[in-house]
């Protein structure tokens, strides 16, 4: 047991330096932090040069086999290894812990434009992933049918719905999946942080976006950071245990799926077997947090603790993932991985450009961008960009894009279908679900023209 805990006590020593130097470059260097590289992003690559993958190769090609494993032990990559699944639910169990529950209805006024946008691009991944698997991938490379959903998991999930989906790409066969996949994800997030700037810039020149005005900034920071003078400790045990109970109310939940699907159908198809923990914690946070408001604990919950433990959370996890990831596997189906990561780019950016502005009546590109950011990269580029095309606020877009997510992240961008798709991929066959997400695809962008048009007669917005 002692040697157990020595081991995970100096990975997570191996990992908090990572991080450090991660932040001391993104700070000195000139350039990194304008394209908004994020610090875990810069740990991780260096933990993977520093690490068998690069360093250890190369020293292993120069004669030098006892230093195969680079600066990092196996000791220290077998706990790496399995830190992104666990974290990956801590971050979604804090997504609604410390928000207020708004109505449906108003967040279909608020953000319904913005909802609508999401899900086409979100959805419309899945069509494009699986239909290149499966008329093209496949029969050429032999990629597993499972890759179809790597776009949406990867782009708009991010590097964390990756790395929590490791066991269940193994379950399915498909363990490559999770190295492609952070691989996608990192082109997604660099792609577009690089893209986004250029398209702010593009939109302020040609006067679709205004954003050298006088008026007081609003400061992002402070928003909803105040402490309201509330009677209850704000202490790290009792947010720790919230987590911990809306965990576990995720984990009755997987139980009761997967003892209703044994019941009903198990016999013939098994989808809610192979679907991590994470999405339904995430269930579990807002069911505790609905709770809290009802009995008139909800200032239990300060939002600016939870919202630092999901940031360290999610820095361990990226860190880690990246830093175990298998660069064999990226170069064994290179030219696969770069066709996928073209056409998300290439669907992100074209669908954002033409897809806002008719779906979006009032300050489209303002609006429109957390969505675009969202959906090439994740939900924290989504915000930057945000930031960048109205940093004063006029347009609202900040508390839209979070209206959004209550209505988008429960199904997509991590949630109960993205966790879902690869292993309804496997089970049904990717015809089927390539005819589904069209369909659904198709039904999202068609209520976004016919909303956007509806406000504009009645002068909405």
């Amino acid at each position: 047991m002692e040697e157990i805990l020595t081991q995970i006590a100096t990975a997570f020593f191996y990992l908090l330096v990572l991080i450090l130097v991660g932040t001391v470059i993104r700070h000195t260097l000139p350039g990194i932090r304008d394209i908004f590289v994020p610090v875990s992003l810069i740990s991780g690559f260096i933990g993977l040069l520093i690490g068998p993958q690069v360093l250890g190769r190369a020293l292993a090609w120069t004669g030098q086999e006892q230093l195969s494993g680079g600066l990092i032990s196996s000791s220290v990559l077998e706990v790496w290894e399995v830190l992104p699944g666990l974290f990956i639910t801590v971050i979604f169990a804090c997504l609604f812990l410390g928000k207020p529950v708004p109505g449906l209805r108003k967040m279909w006024h608020q953000a319904g434009p913005q909802i609508l946008l999401g899900h086409t691009l979100s959805w419309g991944q899945y069509v494009i992933g699986i239909a290149l698997t499966l008329f093209l991938l496949t029969p050429v490379w032999g990629l597993h049918p499972s890759t179809g959903a790597l776009l949406e998991i990867s782009f708009v999930g991010g590097h964390g719905t990756v790395a929590g989906m490791r066991e269940s790409f193994a379950e399915l066969g498909f363990e490559e999946g999770t190295d492609l996949g952070l691989g996608l994800a990192t082109v997604g997030v660099v792609a577009g942080a690089l893209i986004g700037t250029v398209l702010v810039n593009w939109a302020a020149r040609r006067k679709i976006i205004k954003i050298d005005s006088k008026e007081d900034s609003e400061s992002a920071s402070s928003a909803g950071s105040k402490d309201s003078g509330s009677k209850w400790p704000r202490t790290l045990s009792v947010h720790l245990a919230l987590i911990g109970i809306a965990i576990a109310v995720g984990w009755v939940l997987q139980q009761a799926l997967i003892w209703t699907e044994d019941q009903l159908w198990g016999h013939r198809i098994e989808l809610f077997q192979y679907m991590p923990l994470f999405p339904l914690a995430m269930i579990g946070a807002l069911l505790v947090q609905i709770g809290l408001d009802r009995f008139g604990l909800g200032e239990i919950v300060h939002r600016g603790l939870i919202n630092r433990i999901s940031a360290v959370s999610l820095d361990i996890l990226i860190t880690a993932a990246l830093a175990t990831l298998s660069l064999a596997v990226i170069g064994e189906f290179f030219v696969p991985f770069m066709i996928l990561a073209a056409a998300a780019i290439l669907w992100n950016v074209g669908g954002f450009l033409f897809l806002a502005p008719r779906m979006i009546p009032r300050h489209w590109f303002e609006r429109g961008s957390g969505d675009f950011g969202q959906s090439i990269g994740m939900a924290a580029l989504g915000l930057l960009l945000i930031q960048l095309a109205d940093p004063h606020n006029r347009s609202h877009a900040k508390e839209r894009f979070g209206y959004k997510q209550v209505l988008f992240e429960p199904l997509v961008g991590g949630g109960l279908f993205t966790a879902a798709s690869a292993p309804l991929i496997f089970q049904a066959g990717p015809g089927w679900v390539l005819a589904g997400t069209f369909l659904v695809t198709t039904a999202f962008m068609a209520a976004g023209f016919w909303l956007c048009r509806y406000e504009q007669a009645n002068h909405l917005d």
